[in-house]
């Protein structure tokens, strides 16, 4: 056997082992989307500085995708990179080595991640990135060596490499330049993406007694709402912002989506406003088609919390949501997808006694840190996620109730921890305040029994008070101080924490009281 055939089978199966390893994860199609998303851009940046000798942001895009995805998607944005991007620059046999080296770059960056815990700063990136180009100049060498050299010595893999080394060192170079141009926007940007993106909730952490997570989500009683400040008009600026087919796009006049469309009805429910019959309609129109698990969830949370039936014509999405529980209790091996199909079951009228929603709380306890917190990723290394906790404290509230122990007093311990001095959460402990993470807080310590007035830490102003202060004058809210993206989806959300409610489904009631509340 020669040593190009020899070094093409190795190859070929490696490229097979890592196919297997992204579809054994069952991908959600939004995460399918991000990576497809990330493996186009990546061949673009290499497209784009193909003029300039092996500098290209490619290598960073890669790294940074499996540093916040994980090492599969991490992968595949690499090797499909490859791929696509040598339809133009032409295939050939460095092909299959272009997708293995960059392949590499996504599981290193995954590593990297971990290790890390996910918190590595602008100048250890743009090293990592460094390093990353310097790995995948040696692979590529060796791909010349094996298939190119007549003489396969240690004497000729020098040669080669050091004839290459020139380029290698410009293409790290390139490497850190890009990263410290814009490692961090990218990092933080796909992190985002990739949370809002599943608005359902993710996985996490160290495996935690059964009756340690019961605890921490006590507190099904009612908690009076804190008042809305003065002359506020979250409400009115949603009613402003609907389209003529009921629905609502990202921000006013934008083109209705389903999504925005869902947590417009949860936000107006749970501000104590009623839905409206065109919003209503728009959400069974557009529900009758839903397919991935998350779209599923959503749908029936704005049905239920607009008070309408989650059967749709001859379609039953409470029976399509039952039916795609895993073995293990879990939804897509997913927290974010397991809490929310609880809270979409609860709200739908499943008891707390179920089987299916004890048997989804069992398998999120599985996944809890020693700190009570959740992670995205689910794995057992990170920081825990502000937004991932809040969605998996409530969710085992509505099926636990009101209980609290170690775990369940440490998990609340975690969120107000999270605090900023400015009465916000982040994303993830130490980060920037956002809106939508503040209100996910929020909704997760009402529904363990903490009053909205009472959410502040060391003395700092409360949570309700950082989220009327990203109020604007026509009512919308914004994401933070610095970005006032979709405003729809970010008043929406905001409305039901400033009202003191938790997520629908979280306590008994099947739809809340009508309050005419005006956050």
């Amino acid at each position: 056997m020669t040593w190009p055939l020899a070094s093409l089978i190795v190859l070929v199966a490696a490229l097979a082992a890592g196919a297997v390893w992204w579809e054994r994860g069952r991908p959600s199609s939004r995460l399918l989307a991000l990576v497809a998303a990330l493996a186009a851009l990546a061949a673009l940046g290499r497209l784009a500085f193909a003029p300039v000798p092996n500098v290209k942001p490619t290598t960073d895009i890669v790294l940074l995708s499996g540093y916040v995805l994980g090492g599969a998607p991490g992968f595949v944005v690499g090797a499909v990179a490859a791929l696509a991007s040598n339809v133009v620059f032409g295939q050939g046999p460095w092909t299959p080595w272009q997708m293995a080296a960059w392949g590499v770059v996504g599981v290193l960056g995954a590593w990297l991640g971990a290790v890390s815990g996910g918190r590595l700063g602008r100048v250890p990136l743009a090293i990592a990135c460094g390093i990353a180009g310097l790995l995948f100049g040696a692979i590529m060498d060796l791909s010349t060596w094996t298939t190119l050299s007549g003489s396969h010595t240690l004497a000729a893999y020098v040669t080669i490499a050091g004839v290459s080394l020139p380029f290698n060192v410009a293409h790290a170079a390139g490497n850190v330049a890009f990263c410290l141009l814009f490692g961090p926007a990218l990092v933080a940007a796909l992190r985002r993406s990739a949370r809002r993106s599943h608005v359902v909730w993710h996985p996490a952490g160290a495996v935690v007694p059964v009756l340690a997570i019961a605890a921490l989500l006590a507190g099904s009683a009612a908690v009076a709402p804190e008042p809305a400040a003065a002359g506020s008009s979250g409400v009115d600026y949603l009613r402003a912002a609907q389209n003529r087919d009921g629905g609502f796009g990202a921000e006013r006049g934008g083109a209705s989506s389903p999504l925005y469309a869902a947590w417009a009805g949860i936000g107006l429910a749970g501000a104590g406003e009623r839905c409206g019959a065109p919003l209503t309609g728009y959400l069974r129109r557009t529900g009758a088609a839903v397919h991935g698990v998350g779209d599923v969830e959503r749908t029936i949370l704005a049905l239920r919390a607009c008070g309408a039936s989650p059967r749709i014509g001859a379609r039953d999405l409470v029976a399509d949501l039952r039916r795609a529980q895993r073995a293990d209790g879990s939804w897509g091996g997913l927290v974010n997808g397991t809490a929310f199909a609880v809270l979409a079951l609860r709200s739908a009228g499943a008891p707390r006694s179920s089987a299916v929603l004890r048997r989804a709380v069992r398998w999120m306890e599985t996944r809890r840190h020693a700190d009570g917190s959740f992670t995205f990723t689910g794995a057992r290394t990170g920081p825990g996620d502000i937004d991932v906790t809040s969605g998996a404290l409530q969710a085992i509230v509505a099926v636990r109730g009101a209980r609290t122990d170690a775990a369940g007093r440490r998990a609340v311990a975690f969120l107000r921890s999270a605090q900023r001095a400015d009465g916000g959460f982040p994303l993830t402990a130490g980060g920037a305040s956002n809106a939508q993470s503040t209100a996910f807080a929020i909704q997760a310590l009402v529904a363990t029994g903490s009053r909205p007035s009472a959410i502040r830490r060391n003395g700092s102003r409360t949570a309700t008070a950082y989220l009327r202060s990203l109020q604007t004058a026509d009512g919308s809210v914004r994401y933070s101080r610095t970005s006032a993206q979709t405003p729809v989806w970010v008043t929406a959300q905001v409305l039901p924490a400033l009202s003191g409610r938790a997520l629908p489904g979280v306590r008994d009631e099947l739809r809340p009281a009508v309050r005419h509340l005006r956050p």
